[in-house]
């Protein structure tokens, strides 16, 4: 007979600030917030939906929605959203604790990797990062990572999105300038995936939009996310707040506020196309008040998403997060160290859809070699993440009891098994003693990242698309610049 005891073998980290009581307490003040002061909603067809749901519109397009009606969205909201690369294979289940890490998007600065000249980005660094990302098992998604300026205006977000089609499998983060863009940029997915019905059933994109901060969906950001709930588009729908700024100063006003914002949001797009996929939560940046500069690698913007990890946990909605940010300007020790440290949070809070590794200078900058960087951050992640088992085999009490004391470990059979699975290996580390490492021209990890950046670029061939796909891209492509014509990317 086995007692059953509730000993797991197990050991898994595991991190969280919020009780379930102070989960509760920020739901009903968010709750309260909705009801009693509301948000502004900038699309009349948006307003004419919620008080057709039960909403009460006031003068100046403010809603007020009931508590009811929040919870009943946040039930109809979809708990699981699979994401597939464009070969049709599964690559991403958002849900639970299931962390995947990729790039953003919008860059207007690159670090070239030849010259290290901080230049504006071109549509060649989407292709470079694409191409490296999709070299790296560590980056589970793409962003266009750069804003290509040398692409005309009115098609930057669709020959980045094509761009990436061509240079990797992974599925992409994108975002576009309004239903214009984002139709153009749909119909390249389908002929990717052999139609709209195939891209339905296989999403290979999550389009990125958010409202405005406070309390306000624009009509652009509305009709972006009724058309991703009406052609069944994954959408990354989420407010950024800056604290003390265009939130409140205090952590826990602007956690209200942004859930407010993002279950707002909920609402509208559940309202449009119940059980369409979304994922949400809030991201927080702090206003610094001798700078002025909005912060990204701030220990704030890490506490808010980690409540933001178990408030939505909570609601069981797929949530967003953002790591792999810093602002520094360079890749330099600062940028390393918020890098890590988001990384290493995001990947212990469990949040789903983690955004913007290799981020610099606030959101601007970017360069591969920080990419191959934030890469080996995250598999260190992982490692951590993983934790370790300690059932008898783990712990070997034969094996110890064989070698016994002053005996030597290295030669047994139990080492020869579990030395790769229990021991980090990196690749770019140092981890020579002191005189091959001199002898070797004693490089830093920033200096290899550089080199297998550089090799990366020279060496991986990603997936050609066929002939007839890559003919379609490129003819809807010539389509969208005559019918874009004249039209300018929003602010």
């Amino acid at each position: 007979m086995v007692m059953n005891t509730g000993f797991k073998s197990q050991c898994l980290p595991t991190y969280r600030i919020l009780t379930s009581d102070q989960i509760k307490h920020i739901h009903t003040a968010t709750l309260e917030l909705l009801e009693t002061v509301g948000v502004k909603v900038m699309y009349k067809e948006a307003r004419d939906m919620l008080a057709g749901a039960g909403c009460r519109v006031k003068p100046g397009n403010i809603v007020r929605i009931p508590n009811w009606l929040v919870e009943e969205c946040i039930r109809s909201a979809p708990s699981r959203i699979t994401i597939y690369n464009r070969l049709g294979q599964e690559a991403m289940r958002l849900e639970g604790n299931n962390t995947y890490f990729g790039m953003g998007t919008d860059l207007i600065k690159t670090y070239d990797l030849e010259t290290g000249e901080l230049r504006d980005s071109q549509l060649a660094d989407v292709a470079n990062a694409a191409r490296v990302a999709d070299a790296l098992e560590e980056i589970d998604f793409l962003g266009s990572y750069a804003l290509p300026y040398d692409s005309p205006t009115n098609l930057m977000y669709i020959d980045a999105f094509k761009t990436q089609l061509e240079n990797s499998i992974k599925p992409i983060f994108y975002t576009a300038a309004g239903t214009a863009d984002i139709a153009v940029i749909n119909n390249l997915a389908a002929a990717v995936m052999g139609g709209k019905e195939a891209l339905r059933e296989k999403p290979i994109h999550i389009h990125y939009a958010e409202p405005l901060t406070p309390l306000l969906h624009s009509s652009g950001a509305i009709q972006k996310l009724f058309f991703c709930a009406d052609n069944a588009v994954p959408v990354n729908y989420t407010p950024g707040m800056m604290s003390g700024a265009s939130a409140p100063v205090t952590l826990a006003g602007a956690i209200t506020v942004g859930n407010a914002e993002a279950l707002s949001g909920i609402v509208l797009h559940q309202l449009r196309a119940k059980g369409a996929p979304i994922v949400s939560g809030f991201g927080m940046s702090t206003l610094d008040m001798k700078t002025s500069a909005c912060v990204y690698g701030c220990p704030e913007y890490r506490l808010a998403l980690s409540a933001c990890s178990d408030l939505y946990h909570y609601y069981g909605i797929p949530m967003w997060g953002t790591a792999g940010v810093s602002d520094s300007h360079a890749p330099d020790e600062q940028a390393a160290m918020e890098w890590s440290m988001s990384l290493l949070m995001a990947g212990m809070d469990g949040a789903n859809l983690i955004h913007d590794i290799g981020y610099m200078g606030q959101g601007l900058v970017g360069s591969p070699a920080a990419l191959v960087m934030n890469a080996e951050i995250i598999s260190y992640v992982r490692r951590v993440v993983r934790g370790f088992d300690i059932d008898a085999e783990h712990i070997g009490m034969d094996v110890i009891r064989e070698v016994g004391p002053q005996g030597a470990f290295i030669s047994t059979a139990q080492t020869m098994k579990y030395f790769k699975q229990e021991h980090w290996q990196p690749q770019l580390c140092n981890r020579e003693t002191l005189e091959p490492w001199i002898a070797q021209g004693q490089k830093t990890w920033g200096n290899k990242a550089v080199e297998k950046a550089r090799a990366l670029l020279k060496s991986h061939s990603p997936q050609k698309l066929p002939a007839d796909v890559q003919a379609s891209l490129d003819n809807i492509r010539e389509a969208a610049l005559k019918s874009l014509e004249g039209e300018h990317i929003e602010a």
